[in-house]
């Protein structure tokens, strides 16, 4: 269980196992779990399918896709290329690829601290094609059909005096995509998925959610175009990481005896605190890379 509320994840994932540890089903959300052995991928399908499954869960209604790869921290380019073509496979089901579309990747994220710079990464290693299909037809290709990408990294309002939200608003009445594909760092509740877990859902993505720094969303509701969510958790909440520290001690305690000793124990200060893995600078640069191969793969067919 968590000390309480306030432990933050931005996995739906994670969110389904907080019911599991009471045994307590949850309606209106459906699981599916597939795990490749020869690969060692995990993927799961959350679906909440219904307002109380959303009201459950804390998240919109939708389909959250999480890719777990323990080995995606390393630098396996093999793997890695295989987690970049898992990418592309859900992609594919999200979004209607069989005609040519127009795709905005935006790169959400501050580029001066590492652990949340994956998005603008992401978008500096995107084949982007939108301006070369404009200015010279798709025979400069060679290719008969190919998807028009996009990017843009809009910043944080620190550097920018603006929501990102208004910056995308901006851009997508400008450039009308059809689908916006918005890629930043998450929050995760478990020490093991931080940097070894992709979450990509369709319902979009609200920036800084996951550590409190609420803004406006990305979202269909916002923008009026299809808005597909890929993130990473790169941080943990440094509370998640005393309460796990305590787990074996808090297993002999009753319920309400946890949940006090825990209260007392994390002080407010903690929820405050982030924490990432000393290698996140080479780290960050790889998932960056997958990613971005992964939507390079799905729509360069």
């Amino acid at each position: 269980m968590a000390a309480n509320g306030r432990i933050r994840t931005d996995l739906a994932l994670e969110a389904t196992e907080r019911f599991r540890e009471i045994h307590r089903n949850i309606r209106g959300v459906e699981i599916h779990e597939n795990y490749d052995r020869e690969k060692d991928i995990r993927t799961t399908v959350v679906k909440i399918l219904t307002e109380n499954g959303a009201k459950e869960m804390g998240r919109p209604q939708g389909n959250y896709i999480t890719i777990e790869a323990p080995e995606l921290s390393v630098p396996d380019e093999d793997y890695h290329r295989e987690v970049s073509e898992e990418i592309a496979v859900h992609l594919k089901q999200l979004i209607d690829l069989e005609k040519e579309c127009s795709i905005l990747v935006v790169g959400l994220g501050n580029t001066g601290i590492t652990a949340d710079s994956l998005g603008p990464r992401v978008v500096d290693n995107l084949r982007i094609t939108r301006h070369m299909v404009r200015e010279y037809g798709l025979k400069s290709l060679g290719n008969g059909k190919i998807h028009r990408t996009s990017g843009i990294i809009p910043g944080v309002m620190a550097q920018t005096g603006m929501e990102t939200s208004e910056i995308v608003q901006g851009v997508v009445a400008e450039t009308k995509p059809d689908v916006v594909i918005a890629v930043d760092a998450l929050a995760a509740r478990s020490v093991r998925r931080l940097n070894r877990t992709i979450q990509i859902t369709d319902t979009g993505i609200h920036p800084g959610s996951g550590v409190g720094n609420h803004r406006n969303g990305l979202t269909e509701e916002n923008l009026h175009v299809k808005v597909i969510g890929i993130g990473v958790p790169t941080v943990v909440d440094a509370a998640t990481i005393v309460h796990d520290s305590m787990a074996n001690l808090l297993d002999v305690l009753e319920e309400k005896e946890q949940k006090e000793f825990l209260d007392e124990l994390i002080t407010p200060n903690l929820y405050s605190m982030f924490v990432t893995a000393k290698d996140v600078d080479e780290t960050v640069k790889y998932l960056g890379y997958t990613i971005s191969e992964g939507l390079n793969i799905a729509f360069g067919e």
